[in-house]
């Protein structure tokens, strides 16, 4: 893995709660989605610490002035989310951040040959140069998907400290082909998982996220 690409992986216990949930295979699909929802949620939260803009400010209380900091709303924030089960994730996401735009995309996995294959694409033409991108991607096993999107966010312009990306679970070998490709790249995830299976499935992972989210496995 490169040594330039940041992996974190927040030590928050409602995030280890959420993602333990969301691991049991006994989990019915109800609880199932608000496991990652809250996964999104907090993930989102944690993500934002370094990166939303915000302006210092001074305001009037009932009795006196104070100095402080508010969001800076002249920066846009945008968000990718990878169906399907990405939705899932913004789901959380969109109370952490409800004024963001979103542009979703579509990458179905070829199970023969674990290449990805778009079948929507909702990022626009031209990105703002101050914009920033984070995107929703549930799963990140051979990193192939979510590559596919970040190259093409690249083509756009979108690189660098300007891109973000949330994950609830990352496996080992998908984190060192990103690294390679994208040296730069800032991720948050729930866990790592050293190891892909024949069918390059996260071992011991979650299963189907996008299946089990919807109840459609």
């Amino acid at each position: 893995m490169s040594l330039s690409m940041r992996v974190v992986v927040p030590p928050h216990p409602l995030i280890a709660h959420w993602l333990c949930v969301a691991r049991d295979a006994e989990t019915p699909t109800p609880l199932f989605r608000t496991a990652i929802t809250e996964l999104g949620r907090w993930l989102t939260y944690e993500l934002l610490r370094d990166w939303l803009p915000h302006r210092p400010a001074s305001v009037h209380t009932p009795l006196g002035d104070s100095d402080g900091h508010v969001i800076d709303a002249s920066v846009e924030l945008a968000v990718v989310p990878i169906l399907r089960a990405g939705l899932g994730l913004w789901e959380g996401g969109q109370a952490v951040l409800p004024t963001a735009r979103v542009w979703h995309v579509g990458l179905r996995r070829d199970e023969q040959t674990s290449q990805p294959h778009w079948y929507l694409d909702g990022l626009p033409d031209v990105i703002g140069e101050r914009t920033g991108v984070l995107v929703y991607d549930p799963m990140i096993a051979t990193g192939g998907s979510l590559l596919a999107v970040l190259e093409r966010l690249k083509q756009k312009g979108v690189a660098g400290p300007r891109l973000r990306v949330i994950s609830v679970l990352a496996a080992a070998p998908g984190l060192r082909r990103l690294g390679e490709a994208m040296p730069d790249l800032h991720l948050h995830t729930a866990c790592i998982d050293e190891q892909l299976n024949a069918r390059n499935f996260i071992v011991p992972g979650l299963g189907d996220a996008g299946d089990r989210f919807f109840g459609t496995g």
